[in-house]
């Protein structure tokens, strides 16, 4: 679709301080000018001569100058005066001159002068907005429409029909929503098909997701496909400070609809002017005006007209029930996040004019990508593109995806932050703490990437969990898995540091809330059995959960919940303290490395070379180092597992015994075959 572009419209009380201040400017300079008699400047001589033969008309003689005409009052001139010369006044008189005013500028203080000056040019512009405003009224629908540019206009953006425009094509992972779009596109095609057997055009379809789904884009796309005009309005549009002005612009929305029906009015963020009526006088009486008119022209357009109302909101618990009523938005379409094959056909999409590396496997970008929506995943696409660039490459590779959805979800690293040696071991414990515990647990989802360094978003690490199908159910199994996993971070600084540290905020903040809503929102717990103590705000949004119970049942519900946070420390504390010999030897390797992966994590814990693994279809770089387990580098395990002897035991030498006498050739097919079975 191409937008029309429209003339901007400036009140007309604009165009009227614009015209007084032309006119004055106008009358201060060039009108005076235009008024002003031309008056030629001579000398004193040709002044007397024309004395001497009697051709003086009226003269003015000031001290610094004299003004005189000639007999006829026809020519006007000035001169100079002579102070010597006292018999200038009686020679005047004698030669037929008269001593009188001379008015050089015109007839200033005349009436026609005024008249020529202010009034007549207002007229033509007065005329002018006599009709402009007559307009304007008509066009708000009557009489009554306000002075200087408060009317009707929407302001609303017009899209033509285009051979470029969005197609569903365009739209990938909504395939339930772009299903019943379609059949609204089908019945503006063929109308008489559906007419023939008494099927009316559903008036309206209300889009109801998370930000980034994708509702615009399917409003956008149903447009292109119907091949019909597409006005598009956000709700915040139709809010004005004066009462009425709100109604006025969605009678002229309408208006231009029906004008250029079949077409498709969109109407964004519906919620801005569609929120419940509370009943009260002191509420806001402009918007709940503008809702009123809304529902008059739902109920009042011609259906058959081909005009389809689509809105679009992440907060439909708060829109009025006369507004989601059938008859005016018959559908409710629900555009949620993509699932896996969602996701991979909208990496898809959004790939399509992106030059990909052979090694790219969009399979599993879909699948590190759980939970994302379609504007992640097109921001994902975008940021690997920029890095693609950044490093010199001519195409976008694996490393480059991966990297790119790091940085989305955390941010980009912060690569000047300066961390003592003792602030580094007690963040990879903590991180390792996280994914050793998840690690140990059934129901715990796999980790996916270990890192110390900071990132923008105020991380000083994280470990990133991605799991391995898609679920739609909490088991309480695994929301208490969930629970120690994050609580484990804590616990690994207890343990190793004996220490505890602010970097677990944010965990803390997050265990609590799952613990929460295990007590008081899914009936989990056994003293409320399946009481809902609160209600849950904006789903789509932030999820916020506002509790509706007497104080002492909050109360009971902060002990029950202080209880499962308690448990949960102490299973994860008992996880680590039995493991203790893995968390030493993972938090070695990461603070070697400083960033590993969760396969590599699994190979520490079974005993295989980390270097081996798979990292979603990434390939590895180049200057990496190879991992050997038995290296100094490892921390040294807990004391019980120390053997004194007095005498010292050699340590095998592992990089000569890789080493290959010169002339041989290397071993390749057998590495290779070793890794792969290392896989299996």
């Amino acid at each position: 679709m191409q937008e029309l572009k429209q003339p901007s419209k400036k009140p007309l009380i604009f165009y009227y301080v614009v015209i007084v201040l032309v006119i004055m400017l106008l009358n201060a300079t060039l009108f005076p000018m235009m008024w002003e008699t031309p008056v030629q400047e001579v000398d004193y001589t040709t002044f007397m001569s024309m004395t001497y033969d009697d051709n003086i008309g009226l003269v003015q003689i000031d001290t610094d100058e004299i003004i005189f005409t000639d007999k006829a009052q026809e020519n006007f001139y000035k001169t100079v005066p002579i102070p010597s010369d006292m018999d200038l006044v009686n020679r005047v008189y004698e030669h037929g001159g008269q001593l009188s005013s001379i008015d050089t500028g015109g007839q200033t203080n005349s009436l026609l002068y005024i008249l020529l000056s202010w009034i007549l040019p207002f007229l033509p512009f007065l005329v002018i907005g006599y009709f402009l405003n007559k307009r304007m009224k008509n066009a708000m629908g009557g009489g009554d429409g306000m002075m200087f540019g408060m009317g009707g206009n929407s302001g609303a953006k017009v899209y033509v029909p285009s051979s470029t425009g969005i197609r569903f094509a365009d739209v990938a992972g909504e395939d339930e929503a772009k299903e019943l779009l379609g059949e609204i596109v089908d019945f503006l095609h063929d109308p008489e098909k559906y007419r023939s057997i008494g099927a009316k055009l559903p008036k309206g379809a209300l889009l109801v997701g998370p930000p980034g789904t994708g509702k615009t884009l399917l409003a956008k796309a149903v447009a292109g496909e119907a091949n019909v005009p597409f006005f598009s309005i956000a709700g915040s549009e139709f809010v004005e400070m004066f009462v009425g002005r709100g109604a006025a612009k969605v009678r002229d929305l309408f208006k231009q609809a029906n004008e250029k029906a079949p077409c498709i009015v969109f109407i964004d963020e519906i919620d801005t002017i569609g929120k419940k009526r509370d009943g009260q006088f002191s509420g806001n009486d402009e918007r709940e005006q503008t809702l009123n008119q809304l529902l008059a022209e739902l109920d009042g357009f011609d259906p058959s007209k081909g005009v389809i109302v689509l809105g679009a909101t992440n907060r439909p618990e708060v829109l009025d029930k006369a507004l989601l009523r059938p008859g005016r938005f018959d559908r409710r379409i629900t555009v949620d996040r993509p699932n896996l094959a969602g996701r991979l056909a909208t990496l898809q999409v959004h790939t399509r004019n992106i030059r990909l590396a052979e090694d790219v496997n969009l399979d599993k970008i879909a699948q590190a990508t759980a939970g994302c929506v379609g504007a992640d995943l097109a921001n994902l696409v975008n940021e690997a593109a920029l890095r693609a660039v950044r490093k010199g490459r001519k195409a976008v590779n694996q490393n480059d995806l991966l990297a790119a959805f790091e940085t989305v979800i955390a941010g980009s690293e912060k690569k000047g932050t300066v961390i003592t040696q003792e602030e580094k071991r007690i963040i990879a414990y903590h991180e390792v703490g996280h994914a050793l515990v998840a690690a140990k647990q059934k129901n715990a989802q796999p980790v996916s990437k270990i890192t110390i360094v900071p990132h923008t978003q105020g991380t000083l690490g994280y470990t990133l969990h991605l799991p391995e199908e898609e679920k739609f159910l909490m088991s309480r199994e695994d929301i208490l898995a969930e629970i120690r996993t994050l609580l484990a971070g804590r616990s690994s600084e207890e343990i190793v540091c004996n220490t505890m540290t602010s970097g677990a905020a944010n965990d803390i903040e997050r265990a609590t809330e799952m613990a929460r809503n295990l007590v008081a929102r899914f009936g989990m717990c056994d003293e409320f059995d399946m009481m809902a103590l609160g209600t849950v705000q904006s789903q789509y949004l932030d999820g916020g959960y506002s509790m509706t119970c007497a104080q002492e049942t909050y109360a009971a519900a902060d002990r029950a919940t202080i209880a499962i946070i308690r448990q949960c420390h102490q299973d994860a504390r008992k996880l680590l303290e039995e493991n203790r010999e893995l968390l030493d030897k993972i938090a070695a390797y990461l603070l070697k490395k400083e960033t590993i992966t969760g396969q590599e994590m699994m190979a520490i814990i079974e005993g295989r070379d980390p270097e081996t693994v798979d990292n979603y279809g990434a390939t590895r770089e180049e200057d990496q180092k190879l991992f050997r387990p038995s290296t100094p580098d490892v921390i040294d395990p807990p004391a019980r597992h120390i053997n004194i002897v007095s005498e010292p035991i050699p340590m095998p030498d592992f990089d000569k015994k890789d080493e290959k006498p010169e002339g041989q050739p290397q071993d390749k097919p057998e590495d290779q075959s070793e890794h792969g079975q290392s896989k299996e």
